[in-house]
């Protein structure tokens, strides 16, 4: 326990010293929210945004950095398994998604006036479902594409137009009828919808089982398909 507790405290200082991160994960969706000035209907949705600049955007390349370097390779001959840096991978990755989150909506509230979210504890399960769920897709990426431009490259890809056609960046009913229909099947839009629901009050038991579908999908393929070398 203690060294994953070592581990994943150094997977999140590395990460916090990322500027990209930093400015993706924090500054750009308060800069949005100012834009937004305020709307509190915005910030599910940014908060599903953050959780995949993390999870799809930046963490594919950060792993098959790992793979690239020997780094994972190395550890299996050591007492720290590989998969306990993965798990110290994804715990930061939640955990600077979820401060990222926590400024969004300290800003909408304090800032401006927002309406609080009405059921906080089923909204702190959507953000943690929502990030597991988009970190699950990043490892699939990471697994697919074996080195770090490639996978970086290919988790940004995916990320953008998902972030766009699943509600996080845009309410969903401003998009046409024919990017709505893609939008419906994109493994995001539960994740912004159960935010949604979590934010208002309205009943997300539906979202939350397809977010724990993709989890588990997502987890049974990329340990199929990933190599530590």
């Amino acid at each position: 326990m203690k060294a994953f507790t070592a581990l994943t405290t150094t997977e999140l200082r590395l990460l916090l010293r990322d500027p990209a991160s930093v400015f993706f994960m924090m500054a750009f969706p308060l800069m949005l929210l100012v834009l937004k000035r305020g709307d509190s209907g915005a910030v599910p949705g940014y908060m599903a945004m953050i959780a995949a600049i993390g999870g799809m955007g930046a963490m594919p390349g950060i792993v098959a950095a790992y793979r690239e370097r020997k780094v994972l390779k190395r550890l299996a001959t050591t007492p720290i398994s590989p998969v306990l840096l993965l798990g110290a991978q994804l715990v930061a990755q939640v955990a600077a998604a979820l401060v990222g989150s926590a400024l969004l909506v300290v800003a909408a509230i304090v800032g401006f006036g927002a309406q609080p979210p009405t059921n906080v504890p089923l909204l702190a399960v959507a953000f943690v479902l929502c990030s597991v769920t988009v970190c699950a897709l990043g490892f699939v990426i990471a697994a697919i594409v074996r080195n770090t431009r490639g996978a970086s490259l290919i988790g940004m890809m995916v990320m953008f137009p998902m972030v766009f056609l699943a509600g996080a960046a845009v309410p969903r009913k401003a998009l046409p009828d024919s990017l709505r229909a893609i939008g419906d099947f994109l493994p995001l839009t539960p994740g912004v919808d159960l935010l949604n629901a979590a934010w208002t009050g309205a009943t997300a038991l539906f979202p939350m089982m397809i977010l724990a579908g993709i989890i588990v999908a997502g987890t049974a393929v990329a340990a199929a398909l990933f190599r530590w070398e």
